[in-house]
């Protein structure tokens, strides 16, 4: 019978011109042979728990689960990947389609794929079998463009980062070099309302802070909402991994085995240069001058098709590199600049899967000897005990009487990268004696107090990050504190205080208080600042100070942003020691008349305001203040909030909605057992008609984690469906 209904399927599916391409005999066996050696275990959440013999089983069951969910961010994500996007969506994303080109040759990963180790290639093999057999069985399901997986496009994405590096490109002066030949002024974007920082909190605690006596782990990556999948991918091979793995991707990306546990979190590491080179033209032909050499410019042409009205049309280039890499821009000297970044597909993808299956502090460490998690720094928790600081993966030796900040002389050989920094030349923070340790995206010269790495132990190109409101924040909730458990470190992860206004606010107090009582301001003020001044500076969706703060802090940053830089100093020191009284307090007035022209009072409580909401599937979501959504306490990382919420108005809308920053959270103990609870922003699925697609929405908004079923007996009593892929 089932064999009776794949066959209607299929004429279903070509005779209505929809299907992916015809799978051959041999490859539909292979198919179905496999899924009949995996388990899709669905809990009452949603939640794939895939189980296979191998891996390359687990790799086919998780990724048939993902394509399940939400087949249009798998799609997306490699169309993203490999510079395909604008096929989906037009000419205007030719120019980052072509930024990708640049990296991403399908004929280089085709080569790489054909020489890579044999376990590999099968994972692979896997992965694409089990997108294509999801395509097959669900004829329903339109791809935008890929309607046929092939094994070596895994390569064109092996890292999972949210922003990875090409993508720190300049597209306006990558446009300006390619369709003028000369240097871009890039236009300067006022914005209403901040930009939320990127990034993530990861937080150890050691067996020696913790009541249990158990490491335990807090992975809380900041990304734009539904940008990962939760999960489990299981194996009689030795994995066990679950959590959150980017759509598409074959790995747990931010997540945990029976013994270990990983968290990555945006770094400052310097990991990409830049250099300057000097061009000569003879004839047709470039060159570029190199330890006293001409050299010739290597030359290639790209292809990008887009979508037009008219159908599908294409714009070639000819693109240029040196032998540090493509050129990506021009100076107004007539300088070309060439970008070199870290380019180790097999390798990333490597050690993207194998830390999945690390046991212990070694074994996690052997991976992160492959040096390809080029944009992370990561926190580790291990069973043994181990709490561990990595820092940011990929760091070129280079020669210290450069400022790498800036680009560098290409003509000049002593702008070569040397080598790789080792793991133990990197900053890297084992069991520190402070028995925590945490990163916010900030450097990790505050990683655990007082036994923080030393600045001054390493070359300054390591890290150009700063302290941030919310590292500060991490460190009050973590310092002379030796009682941790599962549920004290959540509510450390939603600890309430906002640390940012903590010298602003009593600054515009003072200032206040020093008005002239015939001051216009100083009675239209007064309500505000005696509800500012009894304040506890905690966010909290019934609280108007935080709403009245908020609107200030934004208004007042936007002011003073140019004169604290010019200063040399940060916004929230510029505001509390340099602002005037009369840009403190006509910015709280205007924050006072926007909240009541948008909302009929000033006095709003904060969650009125800042909103979730998900109504569609679209990535780009449609939001209204006419639909449904439930109030948010916490509020932007900006303010220094560890749970964060980036949130703004959209197409007229009065309230704000979030869109980035908590996405998966989860809290794991690694004991004799692993336990662990967790959340995930809306739900797991991306279909509206599907009860998974918002119901773990108000756990969210109020961070209530809820258990996570990591072993077959917890998920006795809580097992929605159980299935083969493809049954």
């Amino acid at each position: 019978m089932k064999k009776l209904s794949l066959i209607l399927i299929l004429i279903v599916a070509f005779a209505t011109g929809s299907a992916s391409p015809r799978p051959q005999n041999n490859e539909l066996n292979r198919w179905q042979q496999r899924a009949r050696s995996i388990t899709i275990t669905r809990d009452d959440w949603g939640i794939a728990h895939v189980a296979g013999r191998t891996d390359a089983d687990a790799v086919f069951g998780m990724i048939y689960a993902q394509a399940e969910d939400d087949f249009n961010r798998v799609e997306t994500n490699y169309l993203t990947s490999m510079g395909r996007l604008a096929e989906a969506e037009g000419g205007s994303a030719v120019w980052r389609d072509l930024r990708m080109k640049l990296f991403i040759d399908p004929d280089d990963l085709k080569k790489q794929f054909d020489a890579s180790p044999s376990w590999l290639k099968d994972l692979m093999n896997a992965w694409a079998d089990g997108l294509n057999y999801y395509l097959l069985r669900h004829p329903q399901t339109k791809p935008r463009v890929i309607k046929h997986f092939e094994p070596w496009m895994a390569l064109s994405f092996t890292e999972g980062s949210i922003g990875g590096d090409i993508e720190t490109i300049n597209l306006e002066q990558l446009q300006a070099f390619y369709e003028k030949g000369q240097a871009a002024v890039v236009s300067k974007v006022e914005q209403d309302t901040l930009t939320e920082p990127s990034g993530s909190n990861g937080i150890a605690i050691s067996p020696s802070n913790t009541i249990g006596r158990h490491a335990l782990l807090l992975i809380n990556p900041h990304t734009s909402f539904f940008f990962r999948s939760e999960l489990q991918m299981t194996s009689a091979e030795g994995l066990n991994a679950y959590g959150a793995a980017t759509w598409g991707q074959f790995f747990i990306y931010q997540g945990f085995n029976e013994h270990a546990g990983w968290m990555h979190t945006s770094s400052a590491v310097d990991a990409i240069d830049s250099y300057l080179e000097t061009i000569v033209k003879k004839g047709d032909r470039f060159y570029y001058k190199y330890a006293g050499e001409e050299r010739p410019m290597f030359t290639s042409v790209i292809k990008v098709p887009y979508k037009a009205a008219s159908g599908m049309a294409e714009k070639t280039f000819t693109v240029y590199r040196t032998h540090h890499g493509p050129i990506i821009s021009a100076t107004k000297d007539n300088k070309w600049v060439a970008v070199r970044l870290m380019q180790e597909p097999v390798k990333a993808l490597t050690q993207s899967y194998t830390r999945t299956k690390a046991k212990n502090y070694e074994e996690f460490k052997q991976t992160m000897d492959l040096h390809t998690n080029s944009s992370n720094n990561t926190i580790f928790a291990d069973s043994s005990g181990n709490i561990v600081y990595f820092h940011g993966n990929f760091i070129p030796r280079r020669n210290p009487k450069f400022d790498w900040t800036k680009p560098v002389d290409g003509s000049d050989p002593e702008t070569e990268w040397q080598g790789l920094l080792s793991v133990d030349e990197s900053p890297l923070l084992r069991n520190p004696a402070s028995g925590w340790l945490y990163n916010s995206n900030n450097y990790p010269w505050s990683a655990a107090g007082p036994s923080s790495p030393k600045k001054s132990d390493y070359p300054v190109y390591v890290d150009s990050g700063v302290e941030s409101a919310r590292g500060l924040h991490a460190i009050r909730v973590l310092e002379n504190k030796n009682d941790f458990t599962v549920d004290s470190l959540i509510a450390a992860a939603y600890d309430s205080y906002l640390p940012w206004f903590e010298k602003p606010v009593p600054a515009l107090i003072k200032a206040w208080d020093h008005l002239l009582a015939s001051d216009a301001l100083k009675a239209k003020l007064s309500e505000q600042i005696a509800l500012l001044r009894a304040w506890d500076l905690r966010w909290s969706a019934a609280s108007i100070p935080t709403a009245l703060a908020v609107f200030w802090g934004e208004d007042i940053q936007r002011k003073v942003a140019g004169d604290a830089r010019r200063a040399g100093v940060s916004a929230t020191d510029y505001i509390a020691s340099k602002a005037s009284a009369e840009q403190l307090l006509q910015s709280l007035a205007a924050a006072s008349d926007k909240l009541a022209g948008d909302f009929g009072t000033w006095k709003t409580p904060w969650g009125d305001i800042n909103r979730f909401q998900r109504r569609t599937d679209d990535i780009v979501h449609p939001f209204t203040d006419a639909g449904p959504s439930i109030p948010v306490g916490f509020t932007s990382g900006n303010w220094g909030s560890l749970a964060s919420f980036g949130a703004r108005p959209y197409k007229g809308s009065k309230r704000i909605y979030g869109t980035s920053g908590n996405s998966f959270v989860a809290v794991v103990e690694f004991g004799k057992t692993v336990r662990a609870r967790a959340v995930t922003a809306g739900g797991e699925s991306g279909n509206p008609r599907s009860r998974h697609f918002n119901d773990q929405a108000k756990r969210y908004s109020t961070g209530d984690l809820r258990e996570v079923y990591f072993y077959p007996s917890q998920l006795k009593g809580h097992t929605e469906r159980k299935y083969h892929p493809g049954s």
